[in-house]
């Protein structure tokens, strides 16, 4: 189950997915960051974010899902919102996301995590470099990480001191964005800045592999190892 809160950022309504673990906590705290929309208008219209968002609610964690695409019309085309994204109004949408998150009374403060997938990967890692509060952020395939994205920002990779939270990474060998070699320069941007990291990578594997709804990206195996490394990262971060 979820509830769905409008919160503004800059005069512009955006929409809070928020889904409740059992019990009255308080709970550690996940913003899950979604992939770029593809063939949908909405969260509530992406099934591989809200079964995401529920499975680790599922295993005690509060999530909170932003809908960091609300500057533009939902009907507007993946080309337009892809040109046009800007890392200033998403550092602002994940401010306003972390600090809901933390204000509901169920929820410990203290504990609060950022992940994401595909784009969201690299939405995470930008979030985690502008909140030092954040105590974990897991990416899985984030590609761009080396690219600048709106007017007088840095490329993403570049903030990597800013981080203040382990960083885990899952990636398929077969991906091309990120590639194996982009994913060696995010190691070693993070080694460089001394970030806590672990990788996963995996044979076989391309991107989106988690996507249960895309048979020709999704891998079963790569998939469930990451889910199970991934909520291991977080309850020994967030725990």
């Amino acid at each position: 189950m979820h509830d769905i809160h409008t919160v503004n950022v800059q005069d512009s309504p955006m929409e809070i997915f928020v889904y409740k673990p059992a019990g009255d906590g308080p709970h550690p705290g996940i913003v899950l960051a979604q992939h770029i929309p593809v063939g949908h208008t909405g969260i509530e219209n992406d099934a591989f974010t809200m079964k995401t968002a529920e499975r680790y609610a599922e295993n005690g964690y509060a999530v909170a899902v932003p809908f960091i695409f609300h500057w533009w019309p939902k009907e507007a085309g993946i080309e337009v919102k892809r040109e046009e994204f800007r890392d200033d109004w998403t550092v602002q949408d994940l401010k306003a996301s972390y600090d809901f998150l933390v204000s509901r009374t169920n929820v410990d403060g203290g504990r609060i995590g950022i992940v994401g997938h595909c784009w969201g990967g690299r939405v995470a890692w930008l979030g985690a470099c502008h909140n030092r509060d954040y105590r974990a952020c897991a990416i899985f395939y984030g590609g761009r990480i080396k690219l600048p994205m709106g007017p007088d920002t840095p490329a993403a990779i570049e903030l990597a001191a800013d981080l203040n939270c382990p960083v885990a990474g899952f990636f398929g060998n077969e991906d091309e964005n990120p590639s194996p070699a982009d994913v060696d320069d995010y190691d070693a941007a993070l080694t460089a800045a001394n970030v806590p990291h672990v990788f996963h990578r995996y044979d076989g594997a391309g991107h989106g592999f988690q996507s249960f709804s895309n048979k020709e990206r999704f891998h079963p195996q790569a998939s469930e190892d990451a889910w199970n490394k991934a909520l291991a990262f977080l309850q020994e971060n967030l725990a």
